[in-house]
C-alpha cells in the first residue's frame, strides 16, 4: 500500500484525491489548516451578499469520509517537509509518505511598497477576510436603510484594487446588488459608489480584447467607476493616495491585485519566482525530489511553449489530474510525459444573470447564455462535492 499525502484542500488538492481514490493500493491523507474547502471562484457572490456561506464552503472531514475509508483528513497546518525522511511536520507530530502532493495555493500579495495597503484593505483568497468584507458591505447598506435621510450621510466609496478576474467580478456583483437595493433604500443607494482601480492601461490585463471590451461596457452600465493607469502610492484609514498626487476618499477597500505562494514554500529549498511560487521540473516535481509534486497556485506552471499559465482553478485541476496520473505511472514503473495544458476557456461573472466568456479561443459568448454556461460548470462541481459529503455524513451517523 502506497501512502500519498496531499497538503492543501483547494481545487487542485481535491481533484488529485478524486483521481487517486479509485486505486485500492493507494491510501490518501489530506492535510489542511482549515476544516473546509473554500470555493474561491464564487467569492464575488458571497461578498456582495447574493450567496450564503454554504454556497462557498465545504466540510473537508465529511468530504473525505465520503470515500468510505480510502481517504483520511487531518485538520492541522503542515509546517515543514523533511525530504530525507519522507515526512511532513505538523503541529507536534509528523506523517510519512511514499508520494507527496503540495497544493497549498496562494494568498493575497499586499505589496510592501504600497504603505498601509495590508493594514487598510481586505483580500478574497482567505474566507475570513472575504467574510469581513461582506459584513462591511452589508453594514453600509444597512446604515443607508436605517434612516430615509441617511444615518450615514454623504457618499460612500468602496474601492477595489486590482482589475483582474477577481476584481471585476466583485465590482460587477456589488454594483448589481446596489442597483437592486435602490428599490429598497431609494436614492440613497446611488450614494454608494464602486471604484475599480488598476495600474495597468486596461482592465483584465493579459486577456483577449473581446472579454476586455464587453466587461468594460457591462461595468460602466452598472455604474462602476474605472480608474486605469492609476498607481497607488500609499493608503491610510481615509484616503487612497495616488502617485500623481490625487487622492480618493474611501470607506473600505478590497485588494485583488496580486498573489503570493503560501508560507510552506518558504521552508522548501527549491528555486522560486518573484511571488514565491516553486519552479518545478517539467513533470511538476520539486527539484531533486521525484516523489514530491507541486500543483496549483503554489507553483509556476507553464505550457509546452514555455508560457506561464494563469493561476486559476482550471489550471490547478489540470495539474492535479496530471500528477495523479504520473503517480500511478511511477508506481507501475511506466515512463511519464512532461505536463502540458492550456486554458480552454474563461467565464467572467458580471452581476446578476450576465457573464462574458471565450471558449477554445474562438467561441465568444456574453449575456444570459454565458451566465448559464458558467453556472452549469459551477453547479456540476458543487454537486459533486455535495454528493461526496452526503455519503460521508451518512457513514458518520450510522
Amino acid at each position: 500500500m502506497k501512502k500519498v499525502l496531499v497538503i492543501g484542500g483547494g481545487y487542485g488538492g481535491l481533484r488529485a484525491i478524486e483521481s487517486l481514490s479509485k486505486y485500492k493500493d493507494i491510501s490518501i491523507t489530506l492535510i489542511d489548516k482549515n476544516p473546509y474547502h473554500y470555493l474561491q471562484t464564487e467569492a464575488y457572490g458571497y461578498i456582495a451578499g447574493r450567496f450564503d456561506m454554504h454556497d462557498i464552503a465545504i466540510d473537508l472531514k465529511n468530504w473525505c469520509e465520503g470515500f468510505k475509508g480510502n481517504v483520511a483528513f487531518i485538520h492541522a497546518e503542515a509546517t515543514s517537509i523533511n525530504f530525507d525522511e519522507k515526512s511532513v511536520e505538523l503541529d507536534g507530530s509528523e506523517l510519512f509518505y511514499d508520494y507527496l502532493i503540495i497544493a497549498t495555493g496562494a494568498k493575497t500579495h499586499f505589496f510592501s511598497f504600497i504603505e498601509g495597503l495590508r493594514e487598510n484593505s481586505y483580500g478574497v483568497k482567505n474566507l475570513q477576510r472575504a467574510h469581513n468584507f461582506r459584513i462591511e458591505f452589508e453594514n453600509h447598506i444597512y446604515n443607508k436603510l436605517q434612516n430615509e435621510e441617511g444615518s450615514e450621510e454623504g457618499e460612500v466609496n468602496i474601492a477595489i484594487g486590482g482589475a483582474g478576474l477577481s476584481g471585476v467580478e466583485v465590482a460587477a456583483e456589488m454594483a448589481y446588488v446596489l442597483d437592486n437595493y435602490s428599490k429598497t433604500i431609494g436614492e440613497t443607494a446611488k450614494e454608494i459608489h464602486i471604484y475599480l482601480i488598476d495600474a495597468s492601461e486596461t482592465i483584465l490585463p493579459g486577456m483577449g480584447q473581446y472579454c476586455i471590451e464587453n466587461t468594460r461596457t457591462r461595468l460602466e452600465e452598472l455604474g462602476v467607476k474605472i480608474l486605469t493607469s492609476a498607481f497607488i502610492n500609499h493608503v491610510d484609514a481615509s484616503y487612497i493616495h495616488f502617485k500623481n498626487g490625487e487622492k480618493l476618499p474611501y470607506s473600505f477597500m478590497i485588494f485583488t491585485g496580486g498573489i503570493k505562494a503560501a508560507a510552506l514554500n518558504d521552508t522548501i529549498n527549491n528555486e522560486k519566482n518573484s511571488i514565491n511560487q516553486l519552479i518545478t521540473t517539467p513533470e511538476l516535481n520539486v527539484q531533486g525530489q521525484e516523489n514530491v509534486f507541486a500543483i496549483g497556485d503554489c507553483v509556476e506552471i507553464k505550457d509546452a511553449e514555455g508560457n506561464v499559465l494563469p493561476p486559476t482553478a482550471q489550471i490547478a485541476e489540470k495539474s492535479a489530474e496530471y500528477v495523479a496520473k504520473t503517480i500511478r505511472q511511477r508506481i507501475d514503473g511506466v515512463e511519464s510525459q512532461p505536463f502540458d495544458a492550456d486554458v480552454q476557456g474563461i467565464f467572467i461573472a458580471l452581476g446578476g444573470k450576465y457573464a462574458v466568456g471565450e471558449i477554445f479561443k474562438f467561441i465568444k459568448v456574453k449575456g444570459y447564455i454565458d451566465y448559464l454556461l458558467k453556472k452549469a460548470i459551477t453547479h456540476a462541481y458543487y454537486l459533486g462535492l455535495r454528493l461526496r459529503i452526503n455519503t460521508g455524513f451518512k457513514n458518520r451517523i450510522r
